[in-house]
């Protein structure tokens, strides 16, 4: 499904000149974290927070509280990735859609956005889950493609699931085949595997070793 066949109208965007009384009944209507503002000539000038309309006077009109508005919002042509990004960065559950030429469009609703993360085979081809960590001045996307590809493995899919204390935290999705062989090339090039999956021959191996030490040592 393409993602501009999600772009949904029904719920039109208010005016600028409608009362912020309209808008307060019109939140508790909906679930909505944020409502698109359009002015008199129907040109989207922006959102207003759920939270913020209550504490407005229901007397006066939604262009006294211009100042209030954010400017957020996504092209009709912008990739799904960054339209999450876009919901993430704002905080909201609902993203107006711009054409090129900006005009209004419609919004995206989040969960019908996310739906299509689902869709992707990152999480429907079969595989197995492997989060690795290294410094954050020396991993490279590069380098871990050809240590998949290298020992035989697909890499479906990749990103940066932690940052912290200049260290990086990759997750990594691989179709279906042993991983062993690339978890050791992994720890070869310094990786720190954060977890892996259960064919890991390497971990297995230091396991049976332990045991042998711990029951020669209880003899």
């Amino acid at each position: 499904m393409k993602l501009s066949e999600l772009i949904i109208n029904d719920i039109n965007p208010v005016r600028s000149s409608d009362k912020i009384s309209d808008l307060q009944q019109l939140f508790n209507q909906l679930i909505y974290s944020h409502i698109p503002v359009v002015d008199s000539d129907n040109n989207y000038i922006g959102c207003l927070f759920e939270t913020d309309v209550h504490c407005f006077e229901g007397s006066k009109s939604i262009m006294d509280y211009s100042y209030a508005l954010e400017d957020f919002y996504v092209k009709s042509t912008t990739l799904w990735l960054d339209v999450l990004e876009a919901f993430a960065r704002n905080s909201s559950n609902i993203m107006p859609v711009l054409d090129e030429n900006n005009n209004y469009l419609g919004y995206y609703e989040l969960n019908d956005v996310i739906s299509l993360f689902g869709e992707s085979p990152f999480f429907i081809d079969p595989g197995g889950i492997v989060v690795i960590e290294k410094g954050v001045n020396d991993y490279s996307f590069s380098e871990i493609s050809q240590i998949v590809e290298s020992n035989g493995g697909k890499l479906l899919g990749a990103f940066i699931s932690k940052t912290k204390n200049d260290v990086v935290q990759v997750t990594l999705k691989i179709g279906k085949t042993s991983l062993s062989d690339i978890l050791q090339t992994f720890r070869r090039y310094s990786y720190h595997i954060v977890s892996g999956h259960e064919d890991d021959s390497y971990n297995q191996t230091l396991k049976d070793r332990s045991d042998y030490l711990n029951k020669y040592l209880n003899m």
